[in-house]
């Protein structure tokens, strides 16, 4: 079972992700450092579900800081990059 949803991390603020990602790292390098050390963890399958939260979040994050900048000019640029370079393509 996922840690969080996709629906949850989008949900957030940016403020919480920022928190949540701090919790999520600070836990992930405690259970680093169990195992180094030489002990075991219960589940082992959390460090993987830890980093991949914490990659999901960061790239939420980053869609979100990125999209109301660009969101209003990309459509129309790429549609017109895109329709000349299909004709040329089909010419040759």
């Amino acid at each position: 079972m996922p840690i969080m949803r996709l629906k949850e991390i989008r949900s957030m603020s940016s403020e919480e992700r920022v928190k949540k990602v701090s919790e999520l790292k600070t836990e992930l390098s405690r259970l680093k450092t169990m195992i180094s050390a030489g002990g075991a963890i219960e589940n082992s399958s959390r460090i993987r579900e830890l980093r991949k939260t914490i990659a999901q979040i960061l790239t939420i994050e980053h869609q979100q800081k990125q999209t109301p900048e660009t969101a209003e000019a990309k459509p129309e640029e790429e549609a017109a990059e895109k329709t000349p370079k299909t004709k040329e393509k089909q010419k040759k």
